[in-house]
């Protein structure tokens, strides 16, 4: 079963109108490009999964207070700053389905606005207030930065492993998800059994989620996935469909997928998707994916029961159902 995302937000809908109203007030500058780029990116149509799960885990482990509301916020305008790096690295020009901010505005804006976001998510962790809160993120931007730095220098590198794989795509993008319900546990004064519980509930979401995106660089389309097919071979990007197909193909087929990752572009991306496909790439990447988001559905047993934990729960369906 897969999950909508109004059904995901409902049970929290008060406190994400909240959540959007603090978005908007603290995307505020004297500077007009820098409130129009970060809006731009903040509106540009995401599901604002970190900070639903910040909103969620607080509530699943009865947080009475109002500072999720800004924890929630700033992971926010963290992934957001990431997204505008992002493409600039990438060299994307679209992002959901619309025009990267790059692609509109300079990349030099962009990097600036990028650290605008950045350093209003620190302003606005002071003001929660929590020292261990404020060590946990301060490490997670550190790795955020190691993965991003790890993707650039195996970019174009065939021979990276499986295990070299996961490490990047647990740096960029799950460690921001276990920041998130790592932090939301820390903020409710959770057992310490429960604070490393969530933290591992958002490292295999995270992981799960990203393991889908890769798979459906080679299986979805742009439309619904709101980027082109075949970016990451484009940029030469060897991701788990890629490593697979090239342990699993014929020295022929593996000879061909290391010459289109070295070379990049999008000249060889039709033999590479049929490789894919008939190694069975794909469905080995999925069943990762249901590995890991299996692992999150046990994580989340030590929470009490409540609507809270059920959607939770969904989430994990969500990360392998989804089609962008």
């Amino acid at each position: 079963m897969s999950a909508s995302a109004p059904q995901l937000h409902a049970v929290v809908a008060d406190d994400f109108e909240a959540v959007n109203q603090l978005i908007i007030r603290e995307c505020s500058s004297q500077v007009p490009l820098v409130e129009k780029i970060a809006h731009h990116i903040i509106d540009s149509g995401g599901k604002r999964l970190r900070p639903l799960l910040v909103l969620l885990v607080s509530r699943a482990l009865n947080y009475g207070g109002d500072k999720h509301l800004l924890l929630a916020a700033l992971i926010e305008f963290m992934h957001t700053s990431t997204l505008l790096h992002d493409d600039v690295v990438d060299e994307s020009s679209l992002r959901r389905g619309k025009p990267t901010a790059n692609s509109q505005w300079s990349n030099q804006s962009c990097v600036l606005v990028g650290d605008f976001l950045y350093s209003r998510s620190f302003e606005m962790m002071v003001r929660i207030g929590s020292m261990e809160i404020m060590e946990i993120l301060a490490k997670v931007t550190c790795v955020l930065a190691e993965g991003e730095v790890m993707q650039l220098t195996n970019v174009r590198n065939p021979k990276i492993s499986e295990q070299q794989y996961l490490q990047v795509i647990h740096a960029k993008t799950a460690k921001l998800f276990e920041g998130a319900t790592q932090t939301a546990a820390v903020l409710a004064q959770a057992s310490e059994e429960q604070q490393l519980a969530m933290r591992d509930y958002g490292k295999n979401l995270g992981m799960a989620f990203q393991l889908i995106d890769d798979l459906l660089d080679y299986e979805g389309d742009a439309a619904t996935m709101g980027k082109n097919v075949g970016d990451d071979l484009a940029e030469g990007k060897p991701t788990l469909p890629l490593i697979y197909a090239m342990q699993q193909g014929s020295e022929a087929e593996a000879k061909l997928i290391r010459k289109a990752i070295r070379k990049g572009g999008l000249e060889y991306l039709e033999p590479v998707m049929s490789i894919v496909q008939r190694t069975g790439a794909l469905d080995y990447t999925r069943e990762q994916a249901a590995a890991c988001s299996e692992a999150a559905k046990r994580n989340l047993e030590l929470l009490p029961d409540s609507d809270y934990r059920s959607t939770l729960y969904l989430l994990t369906d969500l990360a392998l159902g989804r089609k962008n």
